[in-house]
């Protein structure tokens, strides 16, 4: 066993570990009070089941539309796919993110690469740019909802500390763009320090990748498939409110602030494993008042239906593709040159 070999391993432990460590500690803080609350959170949510009609199409569109996005990225290269095979990629790109830490862009290339006959340098080189463009819309969303929910957060901080005072705000706000400079500036420093290591090239790849949008042709269709992707993201959490009585009164603004640091959450383990639930529990209960037993019932029960819905589609996916295609180039000779 290689040294390769054996630090994916280790990485797999440590991302598998942390997810499976944090609800191990979700679960030994739960009393019978709280084993009762979720055991009433999934019968309220039994008896709202025509919910999950549109929270499978809202999540499957929210997929479509990422992978309509990437076609855009590809078809400026190109490459110019189906859309069932970009789209079935994608679905394998998350199912593969399930079992696998990290893998499933590499899953989602090699598949395009397969079913395309196209090479996959090309097609690793979008990822990396589609995934920049993501960190600097969710960095935007965290703005955004800073702000729509200023007086929410104020509050919590004010309870918190017992000494914050409004007037205080702006000093917050000074403080948080003054450590957004200093993380680019800090970034910069790395670059210009690293230009030839991996690192260097990390930071320069992000910064092409986000470059690189600039010059699509078709612009604003890429940046309509993006507000729909978030767009969906952030509808999926309304309709998971509407699916219990502990949350069906939250605001918009309760479901960008879940979106927020749901994505965080997601960023930390695989499929966001633990991290969540964890993560939702902790903003619903903290910031808007649901008791905390609901709120990682709400967690769990809206990172099982987003699970289940990759693992559904990524296995029809993994069915269909091979049928597809084997008609496709049954029917269309394969261009050599592309060999």
């Amino acid at each position: 066993m290689n040294k390769k070999t054996v630090l994916l391993l280790i990485q797999y432990a440590v991302f598998f570990g942390l997810g499976f460590a944090l609800i191990y500690g979700q679960y030994k803080q739960l009393t019978p009070a709280d084993m009762a609350d979720l055991r009433a959170s999934v019968d309220q949510v039994s008896q709202r089941w025509w919910i999950f009609i549109p929270i499978v199409i809202v999540g499957f569109l929210s997929h479509f539309f990422r992978a309509l996005r990437w076609k855009l990225m590809l078809e400026s290269l190109n490459i110019r796919p189906s859309v069932l095979n970009i789209t079935g990629a994608v679905f394998i790109g998350y199912i593969t993110n399930l079992l696998i830490p990290r893998m499933g862009e590499v899953a989602k290339c090699t598949v395009m690469a397969k079913y395309e006959n196209e090479p996959a340098d090309k097609l690793i080189g979008t990822i990396v740019a589609e995934r920049a463009f993501d960190m600097v819309c969710l960095l935007l969303i965290c703005v955004l909802t800073f702000l729509v929910q200023m007086d929410v957060v104020t509050a919590y901080l004010q309870h918190l500390s017992g000494q914050l005072a409004g007037k205080n705000l702006p000093l917050l706000v000074a403080a948080g763009i003054a450590g957004l400079l200093a993380l680019i500036g800090g970034l910069v420093f790395i670059y210009r320090r690293n230009k030839d290591g991996k690192i260097g090239k990390f930071i320069k790849g992000l910064a092409e990748g986000v470059g690189s949008i600039l010059t699509l042709k078709r612009r604003g269709a890429f940046l309509g498939y993006t507000f729909l992707i978030w767009g969906s993201y952030l509808f999926l959490i309304v309709l998971g409110f509407w699916g219990l009585p502990a949350t069906e009164g939250l605001t918009i603004g309760a479901a960008l602030s879940v979106l927020v640091f749901g994505s965080l959450g997601m960023i930390v383990t695989p499929g966001g494993l633990g991290a969540y639930p964890q993560a939702l529990q902790l903003v619903l209960s903290m910031l808007y008042a649901v008791p905390a037993s609901f709120a990682l019932a709400f967690g769990w029960i809206s990172w099982l239906a987003q699970t289940l819905i990759i693992l559904v589609f990524g296995l029809i996916a993994l069915f269909v593709l091979p049928l597809y295609n084997r008609a496709r180039h049954e029917q269309t000779p394969v261009d050599p040159a592309k060999n």
